[in-house]
Parts: structure tokens; sequence; C-alpha cells
């Protein structure tokens, strides 16, 4: 099979890659001096406010890879960041309280729960994906609407750890045996954490796994007629934004020492939806720009009134009806559109 068998161009060449590089890499040494900027300005909060940036960035990139590429409009990736978050808290409470199921033993330890918490997260967005996937549309939309509210009332019934109310981390997290919740060094392993994934997404879809999901978002019939089984590929797709989606969620339950339902609710689904239109769909840096700016409007309009949601949704409408691409198209106004990853 040929990337023109399938009607799209050919894997992008060396060139684009080290285009794509080069964008990621400027905009993680952007990220990295926000704890100079911290310092320089007297305002801690910065750092809290961009660990916040740099987590949901993560998320938003996991969904961006199923709908930006795949065509696949999920409302499940809230309750996937929830899971992610809760396999940390869980392994935590349990350093305390006995073995989990009176088999594993708690942990702290980062460099176990976050491998473990990509690897159920993976394994739960596949299995829920054998399902959802043989649907398509609304249909599509709405299986994972019905299961992301179906994790967040089995947290909410799981009074064990503290059902709706949430889970507070009281163990001390660590990474390879050394305190890991400072703040600062807490902030660029997170910045790290988004580099690799990033980097990681570029590979993806400039591979022939990418083409075929981009292809199975344009014509599926066309694929089939080829031999090619679409439902493999998104399924693989499914699980890996699952996996980065529970990564996204641990990093944030390890930063703020708590996870509850209320992150895993519909609406954050919607949340990540938004933040991935508003950047750019389908591009790598797009999630992260919209991350941002959700993120930062909201903090901003929310100081200034508690109606701040219809500033917000006015900015939302700007924003599609002058930029089709979402903000990054902005970009493409300064430097060459072929720079912009």
């Amino acid at each position: 099979m040929s990337t023109s068998d399938i009607g799209l161009a050919a894997a992008p060449k060396a060139g684009h890659w080290h285009h794509g590089v080069a964008g990621i890499a400027a905009a993680t040494l952007l990220l990295m001096l926000v704890p100079t900027l911290a310092a320089a300005t007297g305002n801690p909060f910065l750092i809290k406010i961009a660990t916040r940036v740099v987590v949901f960035s993560i998320a938003a990139l996991a969904l961006n890879l199923v709908l930006g590429f795949g065509g696949l409009v999920s409302l499940l990736h809230a309750g996937l960041f929830g899971i992610g978050g809760y396999v940390v808290g869980i392994a935590a409470f349990h350093v305390d309280e006995g073995a989990f199921l009176g088999v594993l033993p708690g942990t702290g330890e980062l460099a176990l729960v976050l491998p473990l918490a990509m690897v159920v997260t993976g394994l739960a967005s596949a299995l829920m994906g054998v399902i959802a996937l043989r649907t398509g549309g609304a249909y599509f939309i709405m299986i994972t609407l019905a299961f992301n509210q179906m994790i967040y009332y089995f947290f909410i019934a799981l009074q064990q750890y503290g059902g709706e109310d949430g889970l507070q981390i009281t163990t001390e997290l660590t990474l390879f045996g050394h305190g890991a919740t400072a703040r600062v060094p807490f902030y660029y392993g997170c910045v790290a954490a988004l580099a690799l994934t990033l980097l990681g997404l570029r590979r993806l879809i400039d591979s022939r796994f990418g083409v075929v999901l981009r292809a199975s978002a344009q014509n599926e019939r066309r694929l089939t007629a080829l031999g090619i089984p679409p439902l493999r590929y998104k399924l693989a797709a499914f699980a890996v934004s699952g996996a980065i989606a529970g990564l996204a969620g641990a990093l944030m339950a390890a930063s703020q020492q708590f996870i509850s339902p209320s992150d895993m609710s519909w609406v954050r689904s919607g949340d990540l939806v938004v933040m991935c239109v508003l950047g750019g769909l389908g591009t790598m840096l797009g999630p992260v720009i919209g991350a941002a700016t959700f993120l930062v409007l909201e903090i901003v309009l929310s100081g200034w009134s508690s109606h701040w949601q219809l500033a917000f949704g006015g900015f939302i409408i700007i924003v599609v009806v002058a930029l089709r691409g979402g903000l990054i198209e902005l970009f493409g106004h300064l430097v060459p559109r072929r720079s912009v990853p």
C-alpha cells in the first residue's frame, strides 16, 4: 500500500520533521523560562498556573490524536484523566492503609505509578474503545459520554477513597527515592513529559500508522476496499490517547496532591474539546496553545466577573469565525506556513 492509494500525501520528509522538532524545542524552552519569570516578578503563583497549563496541554494532545487526526469526537477523556489521577491517589492511600486488595502494597514512587497509570488508562481506553468504535458520528459521542459518566459515578460510589469529596494524597511522593513535589523541579518534570509527548506524537503522526489514521477520518470505506482494517488503527490510537490522558491525570493528582470525581465530569471532557478547537485541530502545538489560552482566560476573566463565561464564549465565537484553523493560524502570518508544526 502507498499513501497515494489511500488519498493522502506521502509521509513528511526529514525537513518537515526538523521544522516540527524546532517548533517543539522553541515551545519547551519558552515554558522553561516560567520559573525565572516567577522569581523575577516575585510571583510564585505563575509556576502553579504554568504547571496546570502544561498538564492540560498533555491531556488536550491526547484528545487531539483521536479528534484532530482520527476524526473521533470523544467525551470520555475526562474519565481517563481521572482514572490516571486515582491510580496515583489509591497507590499512595495504601501506603498507610495496608495492601490494595490485600495483595499489592501501596507506593508513592512516581517512577512506578506514572507508568502504571498509563497502562491502566490505556487498557481501560482500549476496552471501552472496542465497543464505542463500532459506532460512528453522534452515536460514538453518546457512547463515550455514557462511559465517562459511568466512570464519574463509579468513583463517587467509592467511599473508601473519599467518594464525592475526593481523595487527599497524604503520603510523600518520590521519584527514585527523592522528594518529587517541590514546585519548580516538579514543573520541569511536567515540561519534560510534555516535550516527550509532543515528540512521540510527531513521530507517530508522520509514520504509516498516522497516515492510515488520518485516512480513516476522511474515507473509511476506501481503506476497507484496499484491505486495510481501519478499526484496528483507530483502536490502537484510542488506547495510546487514553494512556497519555492517564499520564496527564496522574501528573495533576501528584501536583495538587488531591483527586476528585469533579476532575472527570463530562464538562471537563468538553473543556478539552474546546482547547483543541481553540488552538487548532490536527496540529501538534495547537492543543498546547489552546490549553494555555483557555486556562489563562479562565483565571483572568473570572477575576473580573462571575459571569466570565459570557465574554469567554464571545472570544471562542470570534476565533472560530475568523481563524478556521484555530489560534495557531496566527503563527502562519508571522512565519512560513510549512514552519508551523
